[in-house]
């Protein structure tokens, strides 16, 4: 496989990836014009890569059939468009963006234009190998020269852009900004290309090759970083969930004990079952702060029974909790106040969590070793 065909897959399977998260985001957030730009610039580049493939990739300043070449490029230039309004609804106020924005479809308007012109003006039936070079190159100059203009400027955007940005947003801009230098760099070189073949001169060999390795990684440099911060989020997110995930189930065998004692205490707890709790997103946040707090609320109950725990390991606080629980529930006398038990170093939900996994963990191989 030749690393042209392999980046113009890779850059297939991020394009449909980074769209399907911006239209979940663009479903949760309808009114977010930035949102709504990025979205419909992906969503353009996502219609127009199966046309450029049906068409051979059209690699200029070879042509293509007319009615692909004009489909393709016209989604494009429209993601150009929409990548510019993009940053102008980020940076500027929306009454500014909506004037910036009107003034930016004249360029393009008149692009596509041309476009139109030069396929009206190409006879009918006629292959693509027999168009006449001045109608083909005039294409392909107007195409190149708007994205220079509008990759050139979107690359503007977003420098000004990141300086204001917080980290993550910053690291997914530069990665943007990285690719639309990239880009601006090959299209620049395709404009050379196109005014070669129009003129009938020639370029270097090299020329063609540069072309490709850099508009193909900027392309991909560009997708991976309109969805890095956003993905990163949600790494982040999902990070914490599964630290969630894996401490309320460490702290069932301390939960569990509490509870048989103090089944009144429970937040209102409704039964699940355990594939549930392995499978659902929404809810483990919840089941964990929940957890953590009737964990805690017991050792608050049982602590009268139990001397005061301070600088105790959860070792040896294992089997004293578990007598006292078995005092609790023989009915001796309660004592008159409660004690500190199983207290982290530290402040903090974490801390105390943290605190209470370790208790929970030396319960389990106290009750390993009684078995």
């Amino acid at each position: 496989m030749s690393p042209v065909l392999a980046m113009t897959i890779v850059q297939g399977v991020l394009l449909y990836a980074a769209l399907l998260w911006k239209l979940y985001q663009l479903a949760r957030a309808p009114r977010d014009y930035p949102l709504r730009m990025v979205t419909l610039c992906l969503g353009c580049a996502a219609a127009a890569y199966p046309i450029g493939l049906a068409g051979g990739n059209m690699t200029q300043p070879e042509a293509g059939p007319m009615s692909l070449m004009v489909a393709h490029w016209v989604l494009l230039l429209v993601m150009v468009y929409a990548l510019i309004c993009f940053f102008l609804f980020s940076v500027l106020e929306p009454a500014a963006a909506r004037r910036r924005a009107r003034w930016q479809l004249l360029p393009l308007a008149f692009v596509l234009c041309v476009l139109v012109l030069a396929a009206v003006s190409t006879p009918d039936g006629t292959a693509p190998a027999d168009y006449p070079v001045g109608t083909v190159a005039m294409f392909y100059l107007a195409v190149d020269l708007y994205l220079v203009y509008g990759l050139g400027s979107a690359f503007g955007w977003t420098r000004r852009y990141a300086r204001g940005a917080e980290p993550r947003l910053a690291r997914g801009l530069m990665l943007t900004s990285t690719g639309l230098a990239l880009m601006v760099f090959g299209a620049s070189l395709l404009v050379l290309v196109v005014a070669a073949f129009w003129a009938g001169g020639t370029l270097p060999e090299p020329v063609f090759p540069a072309v490709s390795f850099t508009v193909l990684p900027g392309i991909l440099l560009f997708i991976v970083g309109v969805s890095y911060p956003g993905a990163a989020t949600r790494l982040a997110a999902l990070r914490v969930w599964w630290q969630h995930l894996r401490a309320y189930h460490q702290l069932s065998p301390l939960w569990t004990i509490l509870h048989g004692a103090f089944p009144e205490d429970a937040l209102g707890r409704v039964p699940g079952r355990r594939w549930w709790d392995l499978l659902s997103l929404r809810g483990v946040h919840r089941r964990y702060y929940r957890r953590a707090i009737e964990c805690r609320d017991g050792l608050v109950r049982i602590s009268p029974y139990l001397p005061s725990g301070q600088g105790e390991g959860s070792e040896a606080l294992a089997p004293r909790l578990r007598t006292a629980l078995r005092a609790y529930r023989g009915g001796e006398a309660v004592p008159r106040r409660a004690n500190p038990v199983a207290l982290p170093a530290a402040d903090g939900l974490h801390a105390d969590v943290g605190e209470l996994v370790a208790l929970a963990r030396a319960l389990r191989t106290d009750q390993r070793e009684e078995s």
